[in-house]
């Protein structure tokens, strides 16, 4: 089962994040979210875990539990929503329009 856990502490590593799971059985895997340009997490991650019931009982006993001094968010994690992917716009979103319907020829 994969398990989302939110508003985790910034500098909470994936080995803390595997070792609070673990207190409520085996652990397959543990992920932080990362920001693409600093590489810095985004205080939000998964961790998986083989065993349903383990899975639940980490959830129901985690959920809105402190660490850190955050609130954990703890649920299980959702399929990731597709979003849609239209053209996409440079120059703050302008068209072609605001700028006279010029065309940008070399």
């Amino acid at each position: 089962m994969r398990i989302y856990v939110g508003n985790m502490p910034y500098a909470m590593t994936e080995e803390e994040l595997r070792n609070v799971f673990e207190a409520y059985g085996t652990v397959t895997g543990a992920s932080l979210a990362l920001d693409r340009e600093t590489r810095r997490p985004r205080g939000f991650g998964f961790v998986e875990m083989p065993e349903t019931a383990e899975a639940n009982a980490a959830v129901a006993a985690l959920n809105g539990s402190e660490q850190g001094g955050r609130r954990l968010v703890v649920n299980e994690a959702r399929p990731r929503e597709e979003r849609p992917r239209g053209p996409r716009t440079f120059g703050g979103g302008r068209d072609r329009a605001a700028f006279g319907d010029r065309s940008f020829r070399a």
